[in-house]
């Protein structure tokens, strides 16, 4: 096919219209165009072939014989077209709506909320993928991340599901011999970190304390840090709203907390998402504000 010899597809569209609706400003409305529009683009698809497709000689425009037989391609043509577009449509909004996420925030938060989803959308499936590593939202496959931080993620679009305050926490018994007044004051105790994430360091340089811990350091998987610092293990940045209950009861103690803007926010490529992606981002942003 000589695609430089082919007419603008505006003006197949156009005609296509007009030849299934019957009249110009049917086709308009059906295309949300004037029927001024519509008329022209014909005249301009019969230019292009130096072929009359409407008779205009009557009080109402008719198919010429040319302008029948191309009416008649055209609604193949389209009709395979749009059929395909729906099946793929179809079966991209059946598959899985896939999400990256931190464990603890998987356990704490999702996992409680699940059968609310479930039972509103049964027809979606779900795989949670969850990981303490910022996961490259470009590849994978992913339709979504929940991420902690500013919302400053460039070439991504992100939105604000939680806001949260990190704190600084561990078991009193790990505490009952040491003074701790300042974040330098850590730097001789053990922490425990997220696997994949690099937390006691990142939280002392934000702090001015240049020098790493000197403490051993314990990394395990996200759905372990909260046993293991309960336990005694080490300290550990963790989510106030998350730990809350430990707090209370006294099995944790505060160490030190932060005053800033960050949270946990849904991190998306840009773009329009696929029906079901966007059924579950509205899910959640609903979850977020309840």
């Amino acid at each position: 096919m000589d695609w430089m010899k082919m007419p603008p597809l505006s003006a197949l569209r156009a005609f296509s219209a007009f030849a299934e609706q019957g009249g110009v400003a049917e086709a308009g409305a059906s295309l949300n165009v004037s029927h001024a529009a519509v008329s022209q683009q014909i005249r301009a698809l019969e230019k292009h072939m130096d072929v009359a497709l409407v008779d205009r000689q009557g009080r109402a425009l008719e198919l010429t014989f040319a302008g029948h037989r191309l009416a008649q391609a055209l609604q193949l043509g389209f009709g395979a077209i749009g059929t395909a577009v729906q099946d793929l449509a179809q079966e991209s909004d059946a598959r899985p709506v896939k999400m990256t996420l931190t464990p603890m925030f998987a356990a704490k938060w999702l996992m409680p909320r699940l059968g609310d989803f479930r039972e509103k959308h049964p027809d979606i499936d779900l795989v949670l993928d969850p990981t303490g590593a910022v996961v490259d939202m470009r590849n994978g496959g992913f339709d979504l991340a929940i991420r902690y931080g500013d919302g400053n993620w460039p070439g991504l679009e992100a939105h604000m599901l939680l806001p949260v305050q990190r704190i600084v926490t561990a078991a009193p018994a790990l505490l009952k011999n040491e003074t701790i007044t300042t974040p330098a004051d850590l730097l001789d105790l053990p922490w425990v970190e997220e696997l994949g994430t690099t937390e006691a360091s990142s939280w002392l340089r934000e702090r001015g304390v240049t020098s790493e811990p000197r403490g051993p350091r314990i990394r395990v998987p996200g759905n372990l840090l909260l046993e293991a610092v309960l336990n005694g293990q080490g300290v550990a940045v963790k989510i106030r709203e998350f730990v809350q209950d430990e707090l209370d009861s006294g099995r944790l103690t505060e160490l030190f907390h932060e005053e800033d803007d960050c949270g946990y926010y849904i991190v998306t490529r840009p773009g329009d998402l696929r029906s079901s992606a966007r059924r579950f981002v509205t899910w959640l942003r609903r979850q977020g504000q309840s």
